[in-house]
C-alpha cells in the first residue's frame, strides 16, 4: 500500500497542489528562508490569512540577514495582524542564531534546527523536508485527519498520536519527501477537510477504510475544551490635544511588546462614559468582549503616553486592540 498510496499522491499533487508564494513544486525549495517565514507564520494560522501577510513581510524583509538586522517592533509592526505574537519573536530571534551562530547558513541537522526558537516537531520536520528534502515525516492537523481516516482510527487523537505518527513515516515518500509534504498537507486542506470531504475526487479513496461511513466527519475524535467567558472595559483615554494614550506590554506572554489601550475587567475609572461599543475577540479558549469607554483626562497613567491618533499605525496592536481601533474610529 505504502509505495501505491505515494505514487498516487505525488501524482495528483503535480496536477492539482495549491499555488502558493513559498511553495515550489520538484524538490527542495531552493531559498530556506522562505521556509522559515512561512513555516512560522503558518503555526496556527490558516493559509488564507497568511497569504495577505506574507508578501509584505518578505518585502520588507527580503532575506534572513534584514530580518536579523531589524528590530524586533518593527518586526512586530510587519506581523500586526496575525496573532501569537511569540512567533514573531522567534522568527527574529532565529534570524539572528542563524546569522550570528550560523554565519548565515541555514542549518540542515536536525539537532542544529532544534537550537532555533519556536520551532518544534511537527515545524522542524516541515523546514528540513521542505527546505531540505530531509526523509522526515510531516504530521499537522490535516495529515492527523486523513490518517485517522485512511485507518478509521476512533479514538481520541491525543491518545493515539503515537500511533498516528508511526502510520504516516511508515507512508511518506523518503527520496520524495518535500513534494509529499506538500502533497498531503494539500490533501487535507482541499479533499479530505473536516467537513464535507469530497471522496468521489479523493486520488488514494481505494486506501480509505472511512470512506462512505457515517462517522466520516466525526473522524479524528477530539476532545472539546470549554472557554472560558471574560467581560470587561477598554478605555479610549483622550488629552485636551486630542492624542490618545496607549501603552507598551512588557510582561511576558502572547502579546508581550505589543501596544494596547488600557483594558481590565473590572470597571477602574468612575469617569469613564461607556460608548455603548464594544469588541469581541477569541484568544484560544477565552472568549473575551470588551465595553469601548472614553475619558478625558491629561494625566499620564499606568505606565503610558499620549500619541496623535495618525500616528496609531506606526504602533504593533493586537488584533483585539485593532478591532478597538476600528470600532472606535480612531484615525
Amino acid at each position: 500500500m505504502e509505495n501505491e498510496f505515494a505514487k498516487l499522491l505525488l501524482s495528483w499533487y503535480e496536477k492539482n497542489g495549491r499555488d502558493l508564494p513559498w511553495r515550489f513544486k520538484g524538490g527542495a525549495h531552493p531559498n530556506p528562508y522562505i521556509v522559515l517565514v512561512s513555516e512560522l507564520m503558518l503555526q496556527q494560522t490558516t493559509v488564507k490569512t497568511v497569504l495577505s501577510y506574507f508578501d509584505r513581510f518578505i518585502k520588507r524583509f527580503p532575506s534572513i540577514e534584514s530580518l536579523a538586522k531589524a528590530s524586533q517592533e518593527e518586526v512586530n509592526l510587519y506581523w500586526q495582524g496575525l496573532g501569537y505574537y511569540t512567533r514573531a519573536r522567534s522568527l527574529h530571534k532565529s534570524a539572528q542564531m542563524i546569522v550570528g551562530d550560523f554565519q548565515g547558513i541555514f542549518p540542515k541537522k536536525k539537532e542544529d534546527v532544534l537550537k532555533l526558537k519556536g520551532l518544534g516537531p511537527y515545524t522542524i520536520a516541515s523546514f528540513l523536508a521542505l527546505a531540505f528534502n530531509a526523509p522526515e515525516t510531516v504530521v499537522d492537523g490535516n495529515v492527523v485527519r486523513i490518517i485517522c481516516r485512511l485507518y478509521h482510527l476512533t479514538s481520541p487523537q491525543d491518545e493515539i498520536m503515537a500511533q498516528i505518527r508511526q502510520k504516516a513515516e511508515t507512508l511518506t515518500d523518503k527520496k520524495h519527501a518535500a513534494d509529499y509534504a506538500s502533497a498531503i498537507m494539500d490533501l487535507g486542506a482541499t479533499i479530505c477537510t473536516p467537513k464535507k470531504p469530497m471522496c468521489a475526487i479523493c486520488p488514494v479513496q481505494k486506501f480509505c477504510k472511512s470512506k462512505g461511513g457515517p462517522d466520516l466527519e466525526l473522524i479524528p475524535a477530539r476532545k472539546k475544551t470549554a472557554k472560558k467567558k471574560f467581560d470587561g472595559y477598554v478605555y479610549i483615554i483622550e488629552n485636551s490635544k486630542g492624542e490618545i494614550l496607549i501603552r507598551k506590554r512588557t510582561e511576558k506572554g502572547l502579546l508581550s511588546g505589543l501596544y494596547e489601550f488600557i483594558w481590565s475587567e473590572k470597571k477602574i475609572f468612575d469617569e469613564a462614559v461607556d460608548t455603548g461599543l464594544s469588541v469581541s475577540h477569541i484568544f484560544t479558549h477565552i472568549d473575551m468582549n470588551l465595553k469601548i469607554c472614553t475619558i478625558a483626562c491629561d494625566e499620564i497613567v499606568q505606565d503610558g503616553f499620549f500619541i496623535k491618533p495618525q500616528e496609531l499605525k506606526n504602533y504593533a496592536f493586537s488584533t483585539l486592540m485593532q478591532k478597538v481601533i476600528k470600532k472606535a474610529d480612531l484615525k
